[in-house]
């Protein structure tokens, strides 16, 4: 049974969303990805936000670009928690979007990542998984090792190589 729920608003929001979902994959949490307009197909955005409960969703990733409607829509219905992605826009480089999803009225929270944040709603959505799972925590502490052992190993060839040859690396 998927745990997370994964809703763009459009296919072009494909490429942040898949960040997410790389990360949902890599850590082995179940989830479902859709495509729901709020604005287009409101009646087929409630079918979907109101069954989310009883489908075992646990977190909902929902993005969205300009008037970025749909985290907070999923946030009114909802009632688990609701991680937002602000897209990145042609218009207003994204603020419209992140202002949008972040000013919610008292009482519909959405927790929102940076703009474009895929691969950080993944994560803070396996976060909020592994409050009550220890297996998942274990391969979160993991992961972030391995964020660590990532940046020691670029330090290491900076240090070996200056900084003109590894600039020259990259």
């Amino acid at each position: 049974m998927a745990k997370v729920g994964i809703v763009m608003g459009s296919d072009s929001d494909m490429p942040v969303m898949a960040k997410a979902a790389e990360i949902l994959d890599q850590l082995g949490i179940d989830y479902e990805m859709t495509i729901i307009s709020a604005h287009r197909e409101p009646d087929i955005f409630f079918q979907w936000a109101k069954s989310a409960e009883e489908k075992g969703f646990k977190v909902i990733i929902a993005g969205a670009g300009k008037a970025a409607h749909l985290p907070g829509m999923c946030a009114a219905v909802f009632p688990l928690p609701v991680i937002g992605i602000p897209m990145k826009t042609s218009d207003l480089g994204g603020v419209d979007s992140l202002y949008s999803i972040v000013q919610m009225p008292s009482g519909i929270p959405v927790a929102t990542v940076a703009i474009n944040g895929g691969a950080n709603a993944g994560i803070l959505a396996a976060k909020i998984l592994a409050t009550s799972d220890s297996g998942l925590l274990e391969k979160l502490k993991l992961y972030s090792e391995g964020l660590k052992n990532d940046v020691v190993k670029k330090a290491e060839k900076l240090e070996k190589l200056g900084y003109k040859e590894y600039l020259a690396q990259m």
